[in-house]
């Protein structure tokens, strides 16, 4: 949504320094043997979305916090993905 200022449109603000980390899961162990398989698949998109975005600031953490083969719990999460990308930059 851009914001209006006097008479026209400008952009909305942002960050120019946008920190992106990519979070990729898959519930179950099946096709992880694959040379590439879903995680790899959702990185890729992930990665091509944030380079997309480079324009207004978002820049990739290059480490990558995958999750294959485990079911879904509400009270596990990796290991604070904002603490580890702040000890990144």
């Amino acid at each position: 949504m851009a914001a209006k200022k006097s008479g026209g449109l400008s952009a909305p603000h942002v960050d120019p320094s946008l920190a992106c980390a990519i979070y990729t899961r898959k519930s179950s162990e099946e096709g992880l043997e694959q040379d590439f398989n879903s995680l790899h698949a959702q990185r890729e998109a992930c990665e091509a979305f944030v380079l997309s975005q480079k324009s207004l600031g978002w820049t990739l953490i290059p480490t990558a916090y995958d999750d294959g083969g485990e079911p879904p719990r509400l009270s596990w999460r990796p290991v604070g993905l904002s603490q580890a990308s702040a000890m990144e930059s």
